[in-house]
């Protein structure tokens, strides 16, 4: 794959003079249209061999384009915050919104390559981040999101040579280290390593873009036409929303669903509910300051039938925690910043640290219900959603996320008894609104989608769990012990 970037590509000084300026003009007057008129994000990563240019280039880039609407990452060692969350965390916070540019010098390739190439992980587990990277970057095109993947590459010789020649000279003697020289002793197994990781992922959506580094010149023209080349094909022929053909999803024949073998009589006296919210609250509690609790983080995730009781539910675990130690975070209609964003970046910005809590009411679920059901996507975007979510979840708990989701539901009788009670009751009011009453009204198109939501992303790792909850005070200790079951099932495995 890197043999055309081993064959000694030069520009002359004359060339290079003549060119750059129109170049630099073009590629502001495409990046000017993009901050004015695009609703796409553009993602620029840089890779490549010590010594071939990626500095360099991440600079010029910076120089030849408005450094407003651009925004250069180094992405070095993760920090301590970065290293209680996924590793994946760092790099959506850092996601360009729309009409911005996003250069990432370093990226999600470098770690799986590295620790590879120094034996700290097996070929099968390379594989496995290539297939996670594949499918995180086929999430962001879907989502509009311009991918432009540049290589800079090096024959061993041609490196050997740059790194000697950057040594000699007392200007940029400073940028080789010893970790430089390291490296270059393993130069064979990076290459092959890395050509495995660039063959594997130069997909249609983003190929890869190999650059011969020797030559600055070569180099950097051969970045701004590319660059140009891509934004403006983008600029000049927008691509359609997703159309793709998808199969049906087949409900039962015979009308069954997860809904009609639960026990929806199941009641808690008033005695044994007072009994039993002391118990599991003050377990919960100590189960929060265990020493062990320090090394992971909890999401309790709830969702269900409106009225179902959820804010009820997420005050008994609060009245339980330390108010320093956990956040709500209520999920309801997008911002204008958060649309700027792929689907899921406002989700990700919320994951907590080790030893919180974080509670969302309402989630990432609302794309395969509310959105699938008032149809404000596509059937292409909530059908690839059930996918995205659950690489979503395993991510989060491969890093020590105890992920507990709580669906409520209730009977469409005992909703219709809630709605009016909201109504009369003066504190209450505020809890039903127009829209409530036409949900109800699509009642059958919501269960339908709740039933494909537990279908699909119901996992060993982060399965649903249905609460019955006509009765406020059965449901609430459901979730309690539910809760302090699975932190506790987490805890035995440290």
């Amino acid at each position: 794959m890197f043999e055309s970037a081993e064959l000694g590509h030069k520009i002359d000084k004359a060339t290079y003079d003549a060119e750059v300026p129109g170049l630099r003009e073009d590629l502001l007057n495409a990046q000017f249209d993009l901050a004015q008129k695009a609703k796409f994000p553009v993602i620029i990563l840089i890779g490549g061999v010590d010594g071939a240019g990626k500095g360099e280039t991440v600079n010029l880039l910076n120089a030849w384009m408005d450094p407003r609407y651009i925004v250069a990452h180094a992405m070095g060692e993760r920090s301590d915050e970065e290293r209680e969350r996924p590793p994946m965390w760092r790099f959506w916070r850092a996601l360009p919104p729309k009409g911005k540019i996003g250069v990432f010098f370093g990226s999600w390739y470098t770690a799986p390559i590295v620790q590879r190439v120094l034996g700290k992980t097996k070929a099968s587990e390379l594989n496995q981040n290539i297939d996670e990277i594949n499918r995180f970057e086929k999430m962001l095109t879907n989502e509009g999101a311009l991918i432009i993947k540049f290589w800079f590459h090096l024959s061993k010789e041609a490196q050997r040579k740059r790194l000697k020649s950057l040594e000699k000279d007392p200007k940029t003697r400073w940028r080789v280290t010893d970790l430089d020289w390291e490296r270059f002793k393993l130069y064979d197994k990076f290459r092959k390593v890395s050509e495995h990781a660039l063959r594997a992922t130069s997909t249609a959506e983003a190929p890869w873009m190999v650059v011969e580094g020797a030559d600055a010149r070569y180099r950097s023209l051969t970045v701004g036409k590319v660059l140009l080349q891509a934004m403006r094909k983008r600029l000049d022929h927008p691509v359609q929303a997703a159309t793709t053909a998808t199969a049906p999803l087949q409900a039962p024949i015979d009308s069954l669903n997860v809904f009609d073998k639960l026990n929806m009589a199941q009641k808690v006296a008033k005695k044994k509910f007072d009994s039993e919210l002391e118990k599991y609250q003050g377990k919960l509690n100590l189960l929060t300051r265990d020493e062990r609790f320090r090394s992971m983080s909890v999401i309790a995730l709830f969702e269900g039938s409106d009225a179902a009781g959820k804010g009820g539910a997420i005050r008994r675990i609060t009245g339980a925690l330390d108010a320093r130690h956990y956040r709500i975070i209520p999920v309801a209609a997008p911002t204008e910043e958060e649309r700027a964003q792929p689907y899921l970046w406002r989700f990700w910005r919320h994951i907590p640290r080790t030893g919180r809590v974080t509670i969302f009411d309402r989630s990432w679920y609302g794309r395969v219900l509310v959105e699938r059901v008032e149809k404000f996507c596509s059937e292409a975007d909530w059908m690839r959603a059930y996918s995205e979510l659950n690489d979503f979840e395993e991510q989060l708990v491969k890093s020590n996320t105890v992920l507990v989701k709580f669906w409520l539901t209730i009977t469409k009788e005992e909703q219709l008894l809630r709605f009016k009670e909201r109504e009369k009751t003066g504190f209450k009011r505020f809890k039903i609104t127009e829209e409530d009453w036409r949900n109800r009204k699509k009642w059958n198109g919501y269960e339908a989608a709740v039933c494909d939501m537990v279908d699909r992303t119901s996992t060993e790792i982060a399965p649903w769990t249905l609460v019955e909850a006509n009765d406020k005070n059965f449901a609430r200790i459901k979730i309690l012990k539910t809760l302090c079951q699975q932190i506790e099932s987490a805890m035995k495995k440290k």
